[in-house]
């Protein structure tokens, strides 16, 4: 089990050279919003704190980078929304005291267990597609970034926390967004509702109440995510993949099916969610969450792998879905 504790001296422990921004765990803990709004162009503790307490109400910022980005601030304004605060995506003074209605700390100290540096990892991660058919499982590449994924960080964020750690010893303390609600109760999804104009997912429980909102990544030009009302098929955790010629992927020059083994690198990430449209649409994760609402999928709706984990263990096997 992880223990999480407030990190009451990592203020020392992880004091990095004097900068304009120190990233410390009090630092972040502390920040209070200001007049100017959070970076968007280098890691800010407000931007920090505000993510971490986004996607501690279930309306996930995507990746938490530090940097308020368009994910981060789509999340805002459904938080807004839900609360019923007129501010959009601007972080006001009402909506942010709204947020630090949880006083959970954003960091908080914990230590690397076995599992986290156990491996195996991949001493790289194979571009094309048919490069991966031979791996015998698409793990991630360093002890780091799977301790980043655990957490919903990226892997800079985590470095800049803990600039002295390799993140290879089992039992060494580190500080990580504090992501983890082991306790909490979660209503079970039974609709979601997919935008894709603004590239977003919506769950809702069976009340009609929001559940929970996640950035997306929905289709392409090329490969255009079909629109309409459909059910869930399928809902499997860790999934292999089968790649059909008939998608017609670009840079895929196969022309036979193929499997890749399961794993968080897998084209389809940590979970896939199949949808009745036929030909191979779903909801599933993906290898690279940085790119989640920023680039085009094969026309599937693609989420962090943390998101698409989180929907797939609440989401009812009877779930609608509508795609609009």
């Amino acid at each position: 089990m992880i223990r999480l504790s407030i990190p009451l001296l990592l203020a020392a422990a992880l004091a990095t050279p004097a900068t304009a921004a120190e990233l410390t765990a009090d630092a972040v803990n502390n920040a209070e919003m200001r007049k100017r709004p959070p970076s968007q162009e280098k890691m800010d503790p407000v931007a920090i704190r505000a993510q971490v307490l986004l996607d501690r109400a279930h309306v996930s910022p995507g990746e938490i980078d530090g940097r308020f980005g368009d994910n981060a601030r789509k999340a805002l304004a459904a938080f807004a929304r839900a609360k019923a605060i007129d501010s959009g995506s601007k972080l006001t003074p009402e909506l942010w005291d709204a947020l630090r209605q949880d006083q959970a700390p954003a960091i908080v100290s914990t230590k690397i267990t076995k599992d986290d540096v156990k491996g195996p990892f991949l001493e790289k991660l194979p571009q094309r597609m048919e490069d991966m058919k031979d791996l015998p499982r698409l793990g991630y590449t360093s002890p780091r970034e799977a301790l980043a994924e655990k957490f919903h960080m990226s892997e800079a964020l985590l470095a800049a926390l803990n600039p002295n750690s390799k993140f290879d010893k089992d039992g060494e303390q580190i500080a990580v967004a504090n992501v983890m609600k082991p306790d909490e109760k979660v209503p079970e999804i039974t609709r979601l509702d997919i935008d894709k104009a603004s590239e977003t997912v919506q769950a809702f429980a069976k009340d009609g109440k929001p559940v929970a909102v996640f950035p997306a990544t929905v289709g392409s030009d090329d490969k255009p995510t079909p629109v309409g009302s459909f059910k869930v098929d399928s809902i499997d955790a860790d999934p292999n993949y089968r790649y059909n010629p008939d998608y017609k992927f670009k840079g895929v020059k196969a022309r036979k099916p193929f499997d890749i083994k399961p794993g968080p690198n897998n084209p389809v990430g940590a979970y896939w969610i199949g949808l009745s449209v036929g030909n191979g649409y779903g909801i599933h994760g993906t290898a690279e969450p940085s790119k989640v609402g920023k680039s085009e999928s094969h026309g599937c709706v693609r989420l962090t792998n943390w998101d698409a984990k989180f929907l797939g263990e609440h989401l009812s096997k009877k779930a609608t879905v509508e795609l609009r």
